[in-house]
């Protein structure tokens, strides 16, 4: 059992009102962790001791602030292996997932942004002779950052960088499902020399602590990640104070596979887009849509390979697929089985938990692949996890539509050799990325996010920085003759 309380001012403490949250062990439901529970009351002091913290911290040179978190990305890497295991065990990510992506991810975005800090730069606009005008980037204030349950570690480091590089300071809630190594980061943060009260966490249920974030009058800015619905509901509570806001919230990958693509590079780019992280990933390939010429031969190797995938407990060496997260979100997944066979789609593998004893405590599905009609709601709802829906198509106009058609516009991928139907597709895909023969490639350099009911805003590279800046445009009469508006005789 690991106790953690809320950490607020430099400090882990308990909550106000002495209440306390489980953390479950997804793999076969056993309490890791009791955490403390942070309310209202306790979002009030963390957002006060992060407003004693910005002025110095935002007065601070830029290249301090860069080497700080350059510090905490060395910091991170010296305990790489103990934070793969604490996420691994905290969320169900296979080891070897924490360990080849979401640790390395998340020391390579704090290193980028540590880099970034003094590099975000003002320019001097063309105007009238005689002035000068200069324009200026600076910190909102204090932001509050709401992070997922799919992926916390990561998503840490993708709203911490550019918070902290641009000279604001935090208020972060982390999901009440996987708090564990967002309160071990604190400590770390604290370990690399970041001053009290830059960065706050306050873990709890979104009702509470999350609603009071997003409403809270001295909180300028809300970057959260979610679902649609969330992201709505943020919306209104934010208009109290005219928030700045950015949302990244849900998505329904469109993963094209036209008849001319490589169907070796195709199949295991497909089963990493919907089966990597269990599926619980925004920008999941979780509609398949194959050209009718190659459909039956590349649904034979993809159902071979999904039925392959080894399931098991996350820290168990060889495993490629945890359990979901939680027992709730597993039942929404095998639901949507239900909800597909209703609407007369075909189930052509998995829907089910695992037929193995020694995993029957935990929150397990097995890769899912349904063949549905596209307007079916398992292939226009988001699922959010290892559950695929798979349509054919004739025509790249068709295709086109097909991809088109869901409410959300994140992430969606194809697969061609044929390099002008590649871009013509990817200029015409409704999305805010687009991968060409891979899937879900991220880059603590590229820009991150989505249009429509995907949100709006970006996380990741230049895009980020302006997000958490404010511009200031300044005019100076340098040696202009400004005739008087209304002449007077003296």
């Amino acid at each position: 059992m690991i106790e953690r309380g809320l950490y607020i001012d430099g400090q882990f403490v308990e909550a106000l009102d002495g209440a306390t949250l489980d953390v479950l062990n997804p793999h076969d439901g056993s309490v890791l962790a009791s955490v403390a529970e942070g309310g209202e009351a306790d979002i009030d002091r963390a957002v006060a001791a992060a407003q004693r913290a910005f002025p110095a911290w935002s007065g601070r040179a830029a290249a301090d602030r860069g080497r700080l978190l350059l510090g905490l990305a060395d910091v991170l890497e010296s305990h790489a292996e103990e934070l793969a295991r604490l996420e691994s065990l905290d969320t169900g990510h296979p080891l070897r997932d924490t360990t080849l992506l979401d640790v390395p991810r998340t020391v390579a975005t704090f290193r980028y942004f540590g880099g970034m800090a003094d590099k975000h730069e003002g320019f001097l606009p063309p105007v009238d002779a005689g002035f000068l005008n200069y324009v200026t980037r600076g910190p909102i204030g204090v932001v509050g950052q709401i992070v997922p349950w799919n992926f916390p570690l990561m998503f840490c480091g993708w709203k911490l960088g550019p918070a902290l590089a641009a000279g604001n300071t935090v208020v972060m809630k982390p999901s009440e499902l996987v708090p564990l190594t967002t309160l071990r980061l604190c400590e770390l943060i604290e370990e690399a020399g970041f001053p009290p009260g830059v960065v706050n966490v306050v873990p709890g249920y979104g009702q509470r602590a999350g609603a009071r974030l997003a409403s809270h009058p001295g909180v300028g800015k809300i970057s959260f990640t979610g679902s649609t619905a969330t992201g709505r509901a943020i919306v209104a509570m934010s208009a109290g104070n005219l928030k700045r806001l950015q949302l990244e919230l849900g998505g329904k990958g469109a993963n094209i596979v036209f008849g001319d693509a490589n169907l070796k590079a195709a199949v295991n780019g497909s089963a990493f887009a919907i089966f990597h992280n269990q599926g619980q990933a925004c920008i999941a390939g979780s509609r398949l849509i194959l050209h009718e010429a190659i459909a039956d031969e590349f649904l034979e190797r993809f159902l071979a390979l999904s039925k392959s995938i080894r399931v098991g407990d996350p820290l168990a060496p060889g495993t490629e697929m945890g359990p979901l997260t939680s027992a709730q979100h597993r039942d929404r997944v095998l639901e949507y089985v239900s909800i597909a066979l209703e609407e007369g789609g075909e189930l052509l593998c998995g829907g089910k938990a695992p037929d193995d004893a020694t995993l029957s405590q935990g929150f397990y599905v097995e890769p899912t692949i349904v063949r549905a009609q596209p307007s079916a709601r398992a292939s226009q709802e988001e699922v959010f996890g290892p559950f695929v829906t798979v349509s054919t198509f004739a025509s790249d106009d068709e295709a086109l539509s097909i991809a088109n058609s869901t409410q959300y516009g994140l992430g969606s991928g194809l697969w061609t050799n044929d390099l002008s139907r590649a871009h013509r597709v990817a200029r015409s895909l409704r999305a805010g990325m687009v991968w060409i023969n891979s899937y879900k490639r991220v880059s603590p350099g590229s820009p991150f996010g989505g249009i429509g009911n995907s949100g709006y805003g970006r996380e990741m590279g230049f895009e980020a920085m302006h997000e958490y800046t404010e511009t200031k445009s300044v005019w100076v009469n340098v040696d202009a003759q400004v005739p008087a508006w209304y002449p007077r005789p003296d």
